[in-house]
C-alpha cells in the first residue's frame, strides 16, 4: 500500500522580510541584469547548443514569493537578456528561496516541488514543461564550476533551513 506523505508548508524556510530590504533598493530592471548575467555564465554551453532556444522571444517571470522580487528575462541571438517589468508574461515561474536553491542543488526535482504546490507555474503550458524539462536535463557533472556550486548549495542548505524555519 502506496502512503503520501504531507508536508506542512509553513515549515518551510522563508527568508525573513528585513533580509530582503537591500534588495528592495535596487530597481527591478537590475535585479533581471544581475540574474542574466549569472545565468549566461553557468548555462554557457547549453545556449551555445541550443538547449534554450525555446526561450527564444519568450518573456519569462520569475518570482521568488518570500522575498517579493520578480525577475524578467526572455533570449535572445542565444543570450538571456533582462526584460522591463511587465504583467504580460509567457510563463511565471514561482517558489521561495528554499525551494529554488534546492532545485539548484538538486535536493529536489521540479515535479515534487510542483506536487506539494511550493513551485508554481502560470501561463504557456508548454513552455513550462520544455523549462522543467531543461531544469531536469542540466548535466551539472560536465561543468566544475556547476559541481562546485551543487556541493556548496548541498552544504549550505542544512543551515539555512535551520536559520529561517
Amino acid at each position: 500500500m502506496a502512503y503520501i506523505t504531507m508536508i506542512n508548508l509553513r515549515s518551510t524556510p522563508s527568508l525573513p522580510k528585513f533580509l530582503s530590504v537591500p534588495l528592495k533598493i535596487l530597481p527591478p530592471k537590475t535585479h533581471s541584469r544581475v540574474l542574466v548575467k549569472v545565468l549566461n555564465y553557468i548555462l554557457a554551453e547549453n545556449l551555445k547548443a541550443g538547449d534554450l532556444d525555446f526561450l527564444d522571444s519568450k518573456s519569462v517571470c520569475i518570482f521568488v514569493t518570500d522575498i517579493n522580487i520578480k525577475y524578467f528575462i526572455s533570449l535572445e541571438h542565444q543570450r538571456l537578456i533582462a526584460l522591463a517589468p511587465e504583467d504580460n508574461n509567457d510563463i511565471e515561474i514561482m517558489a521561495n528561496v528554499y525551494d529554488f536553491l534546492q532545485l539548484a542543488a538538486r535536493q529536489q526535482d521540479p515535479d515534487t516541488l510542483m506536487f506539494q504546490r511550493r513551485l508554481v507555474l502560470q501561463g504557456n503550458t508548454e513552455l513550462g514543461l520544455e523549462i522543467k524539462n531543461l531544469l531536469d536535463s542540466i548535466d551539472i557533472e560536465s561543468s566544475a564550476y556547476l559541481t562546485k556550486i551543487e556541493y556548496l548549495l548541498q552544504k549550505s542548505l542544512p543551515v539555512y533551513h535551520k536559520l529561517f524555519r
